[in-house]
């Protein structure tokens, strides 16, 4: 039998993504890096290019067992788990699959602004219960278009949910580490001002340590009591435990989440909420956005494996 040059790892890699990966080059699977050390060592030896899929922390140590690795091609735009410097230390790359997900990123942060917005999950509820019927109309809720939003990271996907924003005929503000070339949005150098300025914010930071807890109690509390707060970033750019404390108090308006910490066991205070709308972190699940997801991880371990340009190379 050939020894397999790709390691699979990840329980949540699909069926289909994971035979067109098997198919493509002699491979071997695990369900994740804490299992990797189980890979026979001879096979260790061999591999020279690791898929990689979830949430797992991917660090040196694991990088160690693979004497022969040059890449790890990594599932989706954030690549937070993977220690990137110990990668770049042992002279192995990382990738991800960034662009193909922004737009359906995008939609979903603006579909969670409008249904916390326009109290979409409750208004199905009065009409699915009876009670339009019974005890007639909703209190009224809130406009969006025409209305003030900040964007907390104004990179790929960031400018994608500001473009359709702007459709709404929204001002558009905003934070990044530098101020950005725009149609005349407003920059903010300070986050808390930023939010201190604006009716909804948007978080669209890459994960990792540089932005944990990112969107501070500082950046929540000057939102104010009708602000909004949408996360379709990482659990760990916001304090959840002051967001969850200002949502309680009713100190901000509202909040759209598809992601959290310690996801998908998240904090069951966000459930007993009612000015919520929680997603299961499913910003890029779409068939068609999955499919040329794994379509460019394989493109990435493909070019390693043949020698030519990674086309979207981390480091």
């Amino acid at each position: 039998m050939t020894d397999p040059v790709l390691l699979i790892s990840g329980a949540s890699f699909k069926e289909d993504e994971r035979a067109r990966l098997a198919e493509a080059y002699p491979a071997t699977f695990v369900d994740g890096p804490d299992a990797m050390s189980g890979v026979p060592e001879g096979q260790r030896r061999a591999i020279r290019a690791v898929a990689y899929k979830g949430h797992k922390p991917f660090g040196g140590a694991e990088m160690d067992l693979f004497p022969n690795l040059g890449v790890i091609a990594n599932y989706g735009v954030g690549y937070d788990a993977i220690d990137v410097a110990a990668a770049s230390a042992r002279g192995i790359k990382v990738t991800n699959t960034p662009d193909v997900l922004s737009d359906d990123v995008a939609d979903l942060a603006v579909a969670m602004l409008l249904a916390q917005a326009r109290t979409m999950r409750l208004g199905e509820a009065h009409v699915r219960s009876g009670d339009w019927a019974k005890k007639g109309e909703l209190p009224l809720n809130r406009k969006v278009s025409g209305s003030t939003v900040g964007i907390v990271g104004l990179g790929r996907i960031g400018r994608e949910i500001a473009d359709r924003l702007a459709a709404f005929k929204m001002e558009i503000h905003y934070h990044s580490r530098s101020e950005k070339e725009t149609p005349g949005w407003t920059y903010h150098a300070d986050p808390a001002r930023l939010a201190g300025a604006v009716d909804f914010l948007v978080v669209a930071l890459v994960g990792g340590s540089a932005t944990e807890g990112y969107v501070s109690k500082e950046v929540i509390d000057a939102m104010g009591p009708r602000g909004v707060l949408v996360n379709i970033s990482r659990g760990t750019t916001v304090d959840e435990g002051a967001l969850l404390d200002a949502l309680e108090e009713g100190r901000i308006g509202g909040a759209g989440l598809d992601v959290f910490l310690n996801e998908p066991n998240l904090d069951p205070r966000f459930l007993k909420l009612e000015n919520v709308v929680l997603q299961p972190h499913q910003g890029s699940g779409s068939v068609e956005t999955r499919r040329d997801m794994a379509l460019l991880q394989l493109a990435n371990v493909r070019a390693f494996l043949e020698g030519a340009a990674l086309p979207t190379a981390v480091n």
